[in-house]
This record gives C-alpha cells, structure tokens and sequence, in this order.
C-alpha cells in the first residue's frame, strides 16, 4: 500500500496530473484560482483511511505551478504517514497557495482560499505551515469551521512540533554517541522561523554548539542576538563542522551535492521531504554511517497539537505526546540497525502497518 512507483512506468506527458497523483495515490486534488483576491492554490487529500485528512497550508513563491504541484502531493503523502506513526485517527492532505506570504497575503485572498477548503465538507482539515500565521487561520475560520490552530484554542503549533523535533534528535544522538545530551555537540540549524527559533532555544538552553542561517536577515540578527548562536550563509552551512544537521525550511537539501559536503553524523530536522529522492538519498545517509531521523516522524508534534484541538485535549496532553517522539526514533533507529534497512523504509512500514490493520476494521460487515 502506498508504494512510490518508479515514474517511468508513467507516462506523464499524455496525462501529467493524474498520472503524479497515481504515483503517490492520491485520492483528490482541488485547484482553487480567483482572480479577484489572487488566490492561486491546490489543496490534495492523500488518504482518510483514518480519518479526515489533516495537515496544514504553506504559501511559497514557486517557480512554477508545477513545482507547488509536486510539493503539495509529496507534502500530503507525508502527512499521511506522520498522523499514521504518531497514532492519531487522521488521514493526510495539506495545501499551498502559490504566492509571496510577505507581500501578496490579504484577508480577502485567505477568507477566500476558507471557502474553497469549507467546499471538501471537512474531508480536509487546514491549519498554519510555512508563511501561514494564526491570525491567518482567523481569517480562514471565518468561512469554515475545517481549520485548527486558532488564537485562544491550540494555537500555533510551532512550540510542540521543535519540542518534538528536538526529543526525537536526543533520540538519535543517543544512538549515535551512546549520550542523549546535546551539550557541546555542534548543530547546524537551516531554516530559523516559527519551528527552528524555538527549536535553537532548546539546543541553547542544554548547551548545544549552534549554528544558523535563513533567508531573512532580520530574522538571523535577532536570534543570534537573543540565544547567542552564530550565523552563517545559505551555502555555507553544508560545509561548516557539525555533529547535527537540522534542516528546518524546504526540503530536499538531503541530494547528491549536499550529501557530499556535509559533516554531519545524524540528520534530524523540521523540515518535511528533506530527502530529495527516497531510495537513492535513504541509503546514502546509511553508506556514511549518518542516522537519519525520518521527517515525519521527527516533526509530528504540529499536527499531534492541531489533533488535541479536534479532540478538545490540553496543551499538555500534546506536550506529552510530543515527548513520546524519543521513543518513536529510537525505536526506528534499532529497527534499522537490526534489520539492515534505512530509516526511511522503517518508518514508512510502521505507518503503512496501521494504516493496513484500520482499514480492515473499516470494511463493511
């Protein structure tokens, strides 16, 4: 179930959408366009086998429109196997809308992408990711009820999911270096928005040895200001001495080039599809001796927090939920190292053996 395609097999020229939903089987896209707002946007259900599909939305200045397609159906899938592994009773979607979140956002373009999101009838559940704010979740709450992540309920997930992130990274360098401390070890942090500053608080709070870059250099001044990490650029940061990689922004930075600079011995990040290719990156990071922390298992606490805001649970109940990442890791860990198979295929079987078991009971009588 589940199992990527080699795209040769298909044809993408004679059909190229359905023929990449069919890659990563997909059960619904939805293209959203107004020109009155500038809403451009496609939202994909992955899968509901276990319920609603949930996952948030991300709004990008893509190259292209079939770039954001490719982002959104891998983006899905993800989120598929991460509300799987991380035991909630949810399916995956996720949206994006095709834009600059900085300058082309307005309350009339999100109020409108609410109503294309409220036409699914709650087949998807929205909530914020990257260049998306709770306050622009207000704005979309306000033509549906499908949305989590809201001021006053559970709010920005972004604590939890780093929370989560940064269990599961004790998990892993106590894997690695037989010690789940992180002080003095050397970690190099892509990407520091909503999920990397908090997760940088962490590491500087234990005592980590942290590095940072982003694109926006208001936002490097003021962290390496406020936790007293250093700043490196964009390119740089592959080839700097670290004992940690954490890629939190876009993914795939794990490729061939990148592959081939880093220093790093475990790779454990926020960001989603850090891999660029699964199979070929998967057993890369295993022929270099790197643990690597899959993605959606390592960044589930976000969604593990939009999940307490469906079911009406506290905050701590998905603070201790997002704890229980360390043992999702190191569990993957030991199976990979047991079984001589990359952490990505572990991990993406344990997602999939749920998802198979769940269906069966979903059969009708």
């Amino acid at each position: 179930m589940f199992e990527v395609k080699d795209s040769k097999d298909i044809n993408l020229a004679e059909n190229p959408v359905i023929a990449q939903m069919g890659i990563y089987d997909h059960e619904q896209l939805l293209f959203c366009n107004d020109n009155a707002t500038g809403l451009k946007a496609i939202i994909a259900v992955h899968n509901t086998v276990l319920g609603p599909a949930l996952g948030g939305t991300r709004m990008w200045m893509y190259n292209n429109e079939m770039e954001a397609l490719n982002d959104v159906l891998r983006l899905s899938r993800g989120m598929t196997y991460k509300n799987s592994i991380s035991g909630l009773n949810l399916g995956g979607g996720k949206a994006v809308i095709i834009g600059d979140s900085r300058s082309m956002k307005s309350e009339a373009l999100m109020r409108r992408f609410g109503k294309f999101v409220n036409s699914l009838a709650g087949k998807y559940i929205t909530a914020e990711d990257v260049g998306i704010s709770t306050n622009d979740m207000n704005w979309v709450s306000m033509e549906t009820n499908h949305v989590v992540g809201l001021p006053g309920k559970s709010g920005d997930p972004s604590p939890v999911t780093a929370y989560g992130v940064y269990m599961g990274m004790k998990a892993a360098a106590k894997a690695q270096f037989g010690s789940d401390s992180l002080a003095g070890k050397k970690v190099a942090v892509q990407g520091v928005g909503h999920v990397g500053e908090y997760l940088v608080k962490h590491l500087a709070a234990e005592g980590a040895d942290v590095s940072i870059t982003d694109i926006h250099e208001d936002t490097l001044k003021r962290i390496a200001s406020t936790y007293g990490v250093k700043v490196v650029g964009l390119n740089e940061i592959y080839d700097i001495d670290m004992d940690i990689y954490a890629p939190c922004a876009l993914g795939a930075t794990v490729n061939d080039d990148t592959l081939s600079r880093l220093k790093c011995s475990i790779i454990a990040g926020a960001a989603n599809n850090q891999l660029a290719n699964e199979k070929i990156h998967g057993q890369s990071v295993v022929d270099k001796g790197i643990i690597y922390a899959p993605d959606f298992a390592l960044n589930a606490g976000g969604v593990i927090n939009c999940y307490s805001e469906v079911k009406g649970l506290s905050a701590e109940w998905a603070m201790g939920k997002a704890e229980e990442i360390y043992t999702t890791i190191g569990n993957i860990v030991a199976r990979s190292q047991s079984e001589g198979i990359p952490t990505y295929q572990i991990a993406n079987k344990m997602a999939e053996e749920r998802i198979q078991s769940i269906g069966k009971v979903k059969l009708p009588l």
